[in-house]
């Protein structure tokens, strides 16, 4: 079972996770970019999908690690999550905005309009892009239709934690992760904690 991908070890907590994939680079079928903005969640707090219990909906979220969970959202959208921790904990990383880099002609024919900004920002809008669907879930991360590849890590981007976005537990924790600056985001990070230096921004 390959758990290490991107050089992250997707076995460890999903808020651990979570910093570390600022920066990777996510292909679906040779189409994707940067990731800039995601979440965490973990099955002992309620924002998360574990926090009930296996059901038929959230079972891929319980592992194995490095693997897809893919949820519709409001009956609308497509989500893609990264799954962490050993197997049966429950515990992922929503991965909420791409910076665009590959496949942009593909992503704009999908989504039907031709603002780079708004292709991937949004879990949403980033898999209506990637052309995720449910049939993406429970898949393994280190496999086609997946490519991660690791950050640079000579130049690290920065990266901020704040509260996550659309929730109404567990608002406290402060496990949502963008690269500070990137015009990428679903929507700005205002007082972000500077995870290198521990300052707000």
């Amino acid at each position: 079972m390959i758990t290490t991908l991107a050089d992250i070890d997707f076995s460890a907590p999903a808020q651990l996770v979570a910093p570390q994939l600022i920066g990777v680079t996510l292909l679906v079928n040779g189409v994707g970019g940067r990731i800039v903005e995601v979440e965490a969640y973990d099955g002992t707090e309620p924002a998360s999908h574990c926090y009930i219990g296996l059901t038929p909906r959230n079972f891929a979220m319980f592992g194995p690690p490095a693997r897809s969970y893919v949820y519709r959202s409001h009956g609308l959208h497509w989500c893609l999550n990264f799954v962490c921790r050993e197997p049966g904990h429950g515990a992922g990383v929503l991965i909420r905005a791409l910076e665009p880099l590959t496949g942009l002609d593909t992503m704009r024919a999908r989504r039907g309009l031709d603002d780079e900004r708004l292709q991937c920002a949004g879990p949403g809008r980033l898999c209506q892009a990637l052309d995720v669907t449910r049939a993406f879930n429970d898949l393994p991360l280190s496999a086609p239709p997946f490519t991660l590849v690791a950050r640079d890590p000579v130049q690290p981007p920065q990266v901020l934690a704040g509260p996550r976005i659309g929730i109404s537990k567990a608002v406290e924790l402060p496990w949502r992760f963008v690269e500070a600056g990137s015009r990428f985001l679903s929507k700005p990070m205002r007082g972000g904690l500077d995870l290198e230096h521990g300052n707000r921004r």
